[in-house]
């Protein structure tokens, strides 16, 4: 109860005390009301794409339907199989197996940059455009080991902003003719930086190098300063990408006896985990058994040691490719159950399809050749 002498004590009438206590309470009510919504704003961007995204997953292939796909018995079965998949019916009516699969890809990257939320939508946008990446390979490889433009046509993925401009260059005589014609894109200045080691070393390895850092490091540089959960995980889930593509590349040059010379030109220095000095190292290492002991204290170390008895049995690195992709699905997996509300769902579904892909490629390469024992096929899926 207001004491109207004290309240005249210091010179305010009855009314205009009502009045502050009024305000007093609507500001706090206020405070309230924003921080109790407050968990609420931060889902809403997030309730339609999780839905939509939480409806493709449900159409994701299990563990059985990827066993009954390797007991089929050549790659017609396979095909035949998919075709019940609302996900590859249409793509398969348009477009052989392998490109069917690039094409799924693709238009699955595309959606996910279409219905992220604003906040998160960039790194998705970034990634969509590794088609258009994918193909300027294409045509370039096509071009310098002579292919025909029919041939070279049929390697390019009909999909991305560049696929017209880039369908019109398979005729182009050469690399470089190439390279000039692209000055009109983002990827201008990489590609004829890149062009003189090219030039001198006849080799397109620089130009596809120079291409997948700058993929890389816009990647990162997209979800970069993370200022929310949603925004932390995605990073996690960004910078995870860039250190694996790191490693493969460093074991590649370790197995085929490049130096840190040869290759630091290559690797993106600004990682995730694995920062420039720890690079450095690993670059420096002798040997790829080095490189992984040199893994020692990172989260990537027991992944690849466990690998380390089949390399030493086949000599081949590929088996620490194969335990990097495996280990970087798992961690996706860890990261979408920590915000189930939130963009969890987004990078759980991408994660998933993406290794679908990659494990009906393996199934659909295996089927071609006879008699491919079903259990080495097992032994390749991520």
């Amino acid at each position: 109860m207001v004491d109207y002498a004290a309240v005249s004590a210091f010179g305010f009438s009855l009314e205009t005390t009502i009045v502050f206590c009024v305000i007093a309470l609507l500001i706090v009510g206020a405070v309230v009301v924003i921080i109790t919504s407050r968990p609420i704003l931060d889902i809403y961007p997030y309730l339609n794409p999780s839905a939509r995204v939480r409806a493709r997953t449900g159409r994701l292939f299990d563990e059985k339907q990827i066993s009954e796909l390797v007991e089929t018995n050549n790659v017609e079965e396979v095909e035949n199989y998919l075709r019940g998949s609302p996900d590859y019916a249409n793509v398969l009516d348009e477009y052989p197996l392998d490109k069917a699969l690039d094409v799924e890809r693709a238009n699955t990257y595309d959606y996910i940059a279409r219905v992220a939320p604003k906040d998160v939508k960039g790194p998705f946008v970034i990634m969509s455009k590794k088609t258009d990446i994918d193909n300027i390979k294409s045509l370039l490889t096509a071009k310098e080991v002579g292919l025909t433009p029919d041939e070279t046509r049929e390697l390019l993925i009909p999909c991305g902003s560049l696929y017209d401009d880039l369908t019109s260059l398979v005729d182009t005589d050469n690399v470089t003719d190439i390279v000039t014609s692209l000055d009109s894109t983002e990827y201008a200045t990489v590609l004829e930086d890149a062009l003189p080691e090219y030039e001198e070393k006849q080799m397109t390895l620089p130009l596809e190098a120079a291409l997948d850092k700058y993929y890389l490091s816009n990647l990162l540089r997209s979800s970069d300063v993370p200022s929310d959960e949603n925004k932390q995980i995605l990073y996690s889930y960004v910078g995870t990408q860039v250190d694996v593509d790191n490693l493969k590349l460093i074991l590649r040059a370790k197995e085929d006896g490049l130096t840190y010379d040869d290759i630091s030109h290559y690797i993106l220095a600004d990682g995730y985990q694995l920062r420039e000095w720890k690079l450095k190292d690993l670059m420096d290492s002798p040997d790829v058994t080095n490189v992984i002991s040199g893994l020692e204290g990172t989260k990537y170390s027991s992944a690849l040691a466990d690998a380390m008895p089949v390399y030493n049995e086949t000599g081949s690195v590929a088996v620490f490719e194969k335990a990097l992709d495996a280990y970087s699905s798992n961690y996706s997996k860890s990261l979408a159950i920590k915000k189930p509300l939130g963009i969890g769902p987004i990078i759980g579904y991408l994660s998933q399809k993406e290794n679908e892909i990659k494990n009906l490629k393996i199934i659909a390469r295996a089927k071609r050749e006879a008699d491919f024992p079903n259990s080495k096929i097992m032994e390749m899926l991520i």
